[in-house]
This record gives C-alpha cells, structure tokens and sequence, in this order.
C-alpha cells in the first residue's frame, strides 16, 4: 500500500482519475486497509490534499462497504476502527483538520448508525472535556436523528444516549457558557475562540437531542436555558464580544452569530414540538424582543449574518403560525412595526445578490427558487436554504395565513404602492428598477396564503387581485423588448408567473406562453432558464387528477420551443459547462412528455442533437439530474414517436447502438444503467425477429463483472426480461437461458439486496421458457430458494417466495400445471408441500398486497382445483385451509379485477425529480419513460370469482370427495351459498 499518497494524488486529476479509483477500489478489499488509510488522514506530514482525498475516500468505503453482502469490511478492521476513530477526532481538533474531520465525522455517523450501541457500546463514553474533535463526533452520531422516523428503535437508542450522556452534557454546557458570558480567562488551549466554537457544537448537540421528544433533563432544567430574565439562551442572543465579531466584509459567520442562530433554531423546534412547556414562562415574548433587538430596523446586514438573521425571521414566522401568541403580532400597529423594521429592510435585492445574478447566476436561481415551506410544518433536520428576502416575505406570509389578513394587506400595500410610485416617476435612474422589484417581491408575499415547491401557490389572499396587478404593473416587463427594461425586471414577472400558475386560467397561460419562448432567446443567463423552469412546471400543472396541456396546446410551437432550449445547452465548451443547467434539460423533457406524437416530423433533428449533447457530457459526468433529464428525453422520444411511426425504430436504434456501446466498453458507470434500460425498451418494442445486434449484447450481460455493479442490477433485469419476452427460442436454441438461471441462483436469490430482481427475472423465466426446457433445473431452482428461506429469511424474502409459487401455478402456460411447481417441491423431499403450505403460504395470503391479489386469488384456485398431490395424502389436510385463506381474498372484490380507466401513461406523467436529492450514489436511476404499461400476467381470467366457481363446480363432478372439503370451515359457508346464488351449483 506503499503507493496510496500517489494513487490518491491521480484520483484528483481529470486525466488519470478512473485508473486511480480502480487501483483504489482493488486495494480496498485488502484486510487492513482501512485502519491504513486513517493512518495516513493522521499523518501531518503528509501532502493536505492527499488527507483530504484520503478522508473522502475512506468515508466513501465506509458508506458503501461497512455492511456490504459481497466483501464487507472484514471484522478484525471493523474492531480497529471502533477503537480508533473518536481519537483520531481529537487528534484532528486544530482548526487547520476542520475539512478533514468533517469526513471523518461523516464516517462515524455511518458506523455509528449500524453499530451503536452494539457492538460499539463505548463510544458515548469518552471524557467530554471541553474538546473540539470529541464534540463534533457527539455531534456527528446524533444529527441523523433530526430527520429520523419516530420509532422504537429509534428512542431505544436515544434513552441509551441521554442515560449516559445527558447530565455531564448539561454539566459541560452550563460550565463552558459561565466561562464565556463572565469572560473568564483561559489558556492557549482554551481560548476564547474554541470555548466559543465548542459552545457553537453543544448548542447543534442540543437540537439534536431534542428534535425528537423532551428529554427529562432538559425539561427538569428548563428555565437554566429559556428563563426570560437570565436564562443561558436570552443571555447568548445578547453576547456579541468584540474580539469575536469578523470583518464587515467577511462572509463567513463569526461564531456568536452560528450560536445564536443555533438557539433560535432550539426555540423554534420548541414552538412546534414543546409549546406547553414554553408557555410557563414569558420565553417567547422574551425571544421575540431578544430577535427585535437582533435584527430590527436593517441591523446585521452583512452576508456573514445571512444566516442569523434568516433564522430569526424564520422563528417570528413559526410563533405567528402557531396561533399562541396572536396577542403579541396581531395589532396593526405591530404589524405595521414587523413590515417596516424586519420585512422591508430585508426584502430588497442587496448588492452581492446582484452581482451574483450577473456572475453566478446558477446559485442565484437554486437561492431565489428554494421557497421556504408556507406549510408552517415541521421540516425537523431539513432547515430550509432561505434567503433574508425569502424568510422577510414568509412573515407577511404568515401573518396573512394566520387571520391577520386585513391589516397585513393595508400596512404591506402601502409600501407596495410607494414602491411602484417610486419606480414609474424615476425610470430613467439606473437604481429605479429595485424600487419595483421589491413592491413585487412584496406583492407576491402579501398575496400568497399556501404554496408548496410543486404547484407554486395554492391559495391566495382574496383581498389582492393578482391577475389585475400583472396585467397593470408585471405585463408590461414581460413582453418589454431585452434591454428596454432592467433583467431582474423580467425576471421578477417571469418568476411572478412561476409563482401564481395555477390560480390563472388556461387561456390566461396560453396567451402569455409565448412571451415565456421568446425569453428562452435571451441573453441573459437568469432570464432565460427561468422561462424554461416556468414553462416546464406550467405543463406539469394538473386539474383533477389529469395533465391540463396535451400535445394539442403546445404541437405548432413544440419544435421551435425544444430548438431554443438545445441551442442555449449547446453553448456549453466543455462537458462540466454543457451539463450545469439541469433546468434547460428538464424543460425539454417536459416538452417531449407533452408534445408526445406531434414530434414525428422533427424527431430526428432532436435526436441527432440529444445524442451529440450525451457524447460530449459522458467524457466528464458531472451533473447526475442533467443526466437523468437527458436520459428520460431520450426515452419519451422512443415512446411516443416509435407508437405513432413504428417504421422509425430502427432510426432509434442506429443512432443510439453507437454511443451506448462506447459507454458500456468504456464503464461510464453512472450512464450503464440507463444504457440497459434504453435497450430494453426498444427491444421490446419488436414484434417479429430481434436484429443480430441485440443477440450480440447478450453474452456480455451474463457476464459476472456486470453483477458486480448494484445500480446496474435492475436495467440488466429488465433487459432479460425483454430477451425472455421477444427471444426466448434463441436462447433456448444457444442454451443462454441457463446462464440467465446461474444469475437467479448464484448472484440474486442470495442477496437480501437483490433478491426481488431475482424473483421477478425468475417469474419472466417460467413464463417465457417452456416447460419441456425448464424441468431439467426447475428442482435445482426450488432448492436454492428453500436454502435461503432456512439460512436468511426475512418478510420480504417470505413474500416473494410465496408470490412467485401463485404465480407459476395462475399464469396460463402450456405445460406448466400447478404439480409442476408441487412436483419439483415434493421431489426435494416428499411431504415437503404440505409443511410449505400450511406454514408458509397460507399464512402470507392475506398479506398479499392489492396489485398482486389477483395473481394469488388465480394460482390458489388453480393448485385447489387442479393439482393431483393437494387431494392426497398430507397436503389433503390443508385443502380447506387454504381455501378458507382464499375466501377471505374475496371479502375485498374491488382488489381483484382490473380498472379499466387506467391511464397508461400515469406512470410517465408524475416524472418529476425536483424532490429528489439525485447523486451518483444513488444506486438505481429508474426511467419513468422507458417503462412498458403493466400487463395483467392472468388476463385471461376476468373475474377470479367466476373462475372459481368454475373451477369447483367441474372438480366437485370429477371428485365427489371435495364436498365434503368444502365444507369443514363454518366461515366458508355464506361465500359458498353467494356462489350457489350466482348460478355455481356445488
């Protein structure tokens, strides 16, 4: 491992990257390699950036191989590390690590997550002194709670931690806070900054333990922290020391800035979660005065403060939520005092706000689009990114939701008309615009009463005409000439259009459409990709349920729409600058799903363009959204073109064999499964023969390396599938389908990861490859599933085992009787099928989930009905069983037929990544385009019920004895006379 500081060194270069990573990734397996690379973190002498790397990469293998099925981390190395982390913070304390330890922070919380409190049972038992690295790892374990589900195990853990840890916690807090509101001296290693940075830790530490219920220490010390007079929180908001506050210009927060913002996120955690607890004291009205104090009257207007002062809004915001303290804002001259000294000074565009608009305008749009939740729910662990003008204007939100609606209109609406005055009598001044852009921003606030990231605004203030105020003030911006009015200006009335979409008609939309295609022409970087997020989320608007633009709206100007969007791509020189505005490529995979079939006449042109953009990005993937949206396109271009022209598939497929074949020679990961998914799609779009060129891949997906790779898992499933379904007689004829059985029993059945790929490869199996072919391996097949259901069984495993039984027994294929799946169970070990149906079948039914119940209620009644073993001896005994764990399937019809409405395309017209925190760790990208509309695998069975009349009025003819079976559960009875009803004589 001599060579790691070089290898990490090359896995920093563009140029000899990918080499790296693998000699890395292989060298990862080896025992020892961890515990090595921490070593080499430690090292001060070494190179910063082969630390740096060295954290990244450890932090990575920790991620992905701590619990891993294949090559986890071996124990011994485990063991070290658990030993050997929480002083390896401490080591890392100095200012100079803070880069470093953050991953190695990141690390524990990994581990800690699987291995705390077991096996790693010491690791809260560390002397917390006042220490920097010991801290940020208390930290590191605890954080994840802030965004956790509420569970048993989860406050298993939590009453663990605090049992140890809560009262010498406190203990610390209380003594570090002492020691920095007396002012008391320390030495070099206790200096006022790190008792400060430590202070700044314990505060996040106390949200975290917190963020879920109240633990009794906190409670039992309550007024210690939020007592209004001296409590260590109001103290706090007031300690500013003057050799801790930072340059007027620096832009990082200085440390009692993070601690104050820390508190108010405790006490606005506290408003939501624990008011009955706040409301034994005047705490709020201490903190609000405390926030007044603060941040009133255009006070903190730095961008080292932005954080602070966002969050003090965002408290005042959550207190008039919640309806307590409506005394406290709802006279008009509080608001009136809320609007001018907090809102105001805060809502206007700041200098660095417009330079970044002009210089980093990507950043501008993520800050100016990352709305703040108007919910007013709880959002624990996930504080949202706003900005100062975002958390102002979510105050006079809050105010209008919370029944202060009249007063807030009449204080906010004269400054909105001072605004627009201002503005219209000094147009020709080079500042005027700002006046406006603020009575807009003002207006849109003040307007607003719901709105979620989604659906823009979902309800409004009926005391603001919004389509009036855009037709007499925001219009006028929108169709102005480029350069006749200031771009903000645009901007701000495209993004006012953004905002309000769905309170505007459709004919409303469709008369301001164009006005949005022609900025997609302009030349400035802000205006242009805001009309293409508008467009995109204006076809995404739904009414009832159903998409309210069809191809119908948008056909004549699609092309020319899809054109303007891939030239500003286009722009791009390299492949990190072509593949940064993820936006632009979003819109043009709306505007396919929407234009859909119009596009056959222009599909080439976009597809030699789509193609050409995937080959110059694929050199350096850099932006895994941008990919997804480009990918998708492609597919929804496939779908909709090949379904109206089916003559144009082989288009398709030659300008796409091409480049998909380099990414797959060359092992561009991140593009491999969208690769296997596009081939699947259009090989399942062939009727008649499969060209050579897809028998060709074959052989290279069943080799092992493809396996390995866990996001390509689920693309390689349904590309076999797709084999199964269009080629199985070659790949009986080549024998390629007992490959296709070695990956169902060696690589998936045995991954709790994989095991449902496996399975449904596995159901494609039986269905497609007959019988005759099938009976050689069937047994071996069935004992692989018997081992792992007795070596590692787990209720999703359970689940699969049984569905795939029904399903072999329902599907209707020749030769393939339910005594095929009994018989090969049976000849493992006779008397086996009764143990499996009694233990483990019937049990599961009623289990079954609602898509799947159809299946099951189908393949119960053919194995009742029409298998020989289940009328003797001993699976005989359990016929009445489960026909009584069938008749209760039927207690929920509506769950067993198909509903004829469904719309094919539902799956397609959800796409929508916005929510998504999308990366390249994620471990399967799934394309919502290239998926085929579910076909019902026993559609020749239209009613289940009527087939089981059927079934049993022929088998009580044939087999006299049956009646009496019938009849041995009591609770059959009443579905049994609903039969004899129904004309099915038993």
């Amino acid at each position: 491992m001599s060579d790691l500081p070089a290898l990490l060194l090359a896995s920093l270069s563009p140029h000899t990257r990918k080499q790296a990573e693998q000699s890395l990734t292989a060298l990862s397996s080896q025992p020892g390699f961890l515990p090595h690379l921490l070593r080499l973190v430690l090292e001060p002498s070494q190179d910063r950036s082969v630390r740096l790397a060295a954290s990244v990469f450890f932090k990575n293998v920790v991620k992905n191989r701590w619990e891993d099925e294949e090559g986890p981390v071996p124990e011994n190395d485990k063991a070290s590390l658990r030993n050997d982390l929480v002083p390896a913070m401490i080591a890392l304390s100095a200012p100079t690590d803070k880069a470093v330890r953050a991953q190695i922070a990141e690390s524990i919380s990994l581990i800690a997550s699987v291995d705390f409190p077991q096996p790693w049972t010491d690791l809260i038992d560390t002397d917390y002194s006042v220490n920097i690295g010991v801290l940020q790892t208390a930290h590191s374990i605890f954080q994840p709670w802030r965004a956790a589900t509420r569970s048993d195990s989860l406050f298993s853990v939590i009453n663990y931690v605090l049992e140890r840890f809560s009262k010498p916690f406190l203990g610390l807090f209380q003594m570090t806070a002492h020691s920095l509101l007396t002012n008391a001296p320390g030495d070099a290693t206790s200096t006022l900054a790190l008792r400060a940075q430590a202070m700044a830790l314990m505060i996040d530490i106390f949200y975290d333990l917190t963020c879920q219920d109240l633990p009794p220490d906190m409670e039992d010390s309550h007024a210690v922290f939020f007592g209004p007079e001296s409590g260590l929180f109001l103290q706090f908001l007031a300690w500013d020391p003057a050799e801790l506050q930072g340059d007027p210009d620096e832009t990082t927060p200085s440390l009692p800035s993070l601690i104050k913002t820390g508190i108010l996120e405790i006490a606005e955690v506290y408003i939501k979660l624990y008011p009955e607890t706040l409301q034994t004291s005047a705490s709020v009205e201490a903190i609000v005065q405390g926030v007044w104090v603060l941040v009133g009257n255009g006070k903190r207007s730095s961008v080292a403060d932005d954080g602070l002062v966002s969050q003090s809004l965002r408290f005042i915001s959550t207190a008039i939520r919640t309806g307590y303290y409506k005394q406290l804002f709802a006279s008009k001259e509080t608001i009136s005092g809320l609007v001018q000294g907090v809102v105001v000074p805060n809502v206007g565009l700041r200098e660095h706000e417009i330079e970044q608009f002009e210089d980093d305008p990507l950043e501008y749009i993520r800050l100016d689009l990352s709305l703040p939740s108007a919910s007013g729910g709880l959002g624990l662990g996930s504080h949202d990114a706003v900005t100062r003008r975002q958390a102002a204007a979510d105050v006079v939100r809050a105010l209008v939701s919370s029944g202060m609606e009249t007063e807030t209109t009449e204080v906010t609406g004269a400054w909105i008309n001072q605004g627009l005055q201002e503005y219209n009598n000094n147009k020709t001044k080079e500042d005027s615009w700002k006046a406006k852009d603020t009575a807009v921003y003002l207006l849109t606030a003040v307007a607003t009463r719901g709105s979620t990231t989604q659906h823009g605004v979902t309800s409004t203030n009926a005391l603001v005409d919004v389509v009036q105020f855009f037709s007499e003030h925001v219009f006028q911006d929108l169709q102005a000439e480029p350069g006749s009015v200031h771009p903000l200006l645009q901007v701000d009335a495209i993004r006012f259009l953004y905002t309000f979409r769905t309170q505007l008609t459709k004919p409303q939309i469709l008369s301001v459409l164009p006005m949005l295609v022609k900025h997609l022409g302009s030349d400035n970087y802000v205006c242009y990709t805001y009309a293409a997020i508008s467009i995109e989320r204006i076809l995404f608007i739904k009414q009832g349920g159903r998409l309210l633009f069809t191809q119908a709206d948008i056909h004549e100007f699609a092309p020319a729409l899809i054109d303007a969007l891939l030239k500003k791509v286009e722009q791009g020189a390299t492949p990190e600058k072509v593949a940064e505005n993820d936006y632009l490529m979003k819109c043009i995979m709306r505007v396919i799903i929407t234009a859909r079939s119009s596009l056959v006449a222009e599909f080439q042109r976009i597809l030699s363009r789509l193609v050409a953009i995937l080959g110059v990005i694929s050199k350096n993937p850099s932006n895994p959204n941008f990919d997804q949206y480009i990918f998708e396109s492609i597919s929804a271009l496939i779908r909709f073109v090949v379904a109206a022209r089916p003559d144009s598939l082989p288009v398709f497929e030659q300008a796409l064999f091409g480049p998909m074949t380099i990414i797959l020679q060359q092992d561009i990961e991140q593009y491999i499964p969208y690769v296997f998914q596009l081939l699947a799609q259009m090989l399942e779009l062939h009727t008649s023969d499969v060209p050579v060129a897809y028998r060709d891949i074959l052989p290279i997906l069943l080799t092992p390396a493809n396996w390995q790779q866990k996001g390509s898992i689920p693309g390689l499933v349904k590309l076999l599938k797709a084999f199964l379904a269009r080629d199985a007689r070659q790949m009986i004829v080549t024998g390629q389908y007992t490959a296709v059985l070695a990956v169902i029993q060696q690589r998936l059945i045995p991954s709790k990861l994989n095991d449902g790929w496996g399975f449904e490869l596995l159901q494609a199996v039986v269905q497609y490859i007959p019988p005759s072919d099938l009976k050689q391996y069937f047994r071996a097949l069935v004992v692989t599933l018997l081992t792992r259901m007795q070596t590692s069984k787990t209720d999703n495993f359970t689940y699969y085992f049984v569905y795939f039984l029904l399903f072999s027994m329902a599907i209707k294929v020749e030769g393939l009787a339910p005594d095929f799946v009994v018989g090969a169970v049976e000849e493992v070990q006779p008397g086996l099928w009764s143990q499996l149906l009694s233990n483990i079948v019937v049990p599961q039914v009623p289990k079954m989930l609602t898509k799947d119940r159809k299946v099951v209620a189908v393949g119960l009644t053919r194995l009742l009905t029409q298998s020989a073993v289940m009328l003797r001896e001993p699976s005989v005994q359990h016929w009445s069983l489960a026909f009584a764990a069938l008749v209760k399937l039927f207690s929920e019809p509506q769950h067993l037929t198909k509903d004829k409405d469904e719309d094919p395309d539902a799956g397609l017209t959800v796409i929508d990544y916005e929510e998504q925190n999308a990366g390249y760790q994620a471990a399967y990208s799934r394309l919502a385009a290239s998926e085929s509309v579910a076909v019902d695998p026993v559609a020749y069975v239209r009613d289940p019920r009527d087939f089981l009349g059927q079934e049993l009025v022929r088998l009580t003819k044939a087999d006299p004895r049956v009646k009496a079976l019938l009849t041995a559960d009591p609770s059959t009875a009443p579905f049994l006379q609903a039969l004899a009803g129904a004309g099915y004589s038993i």
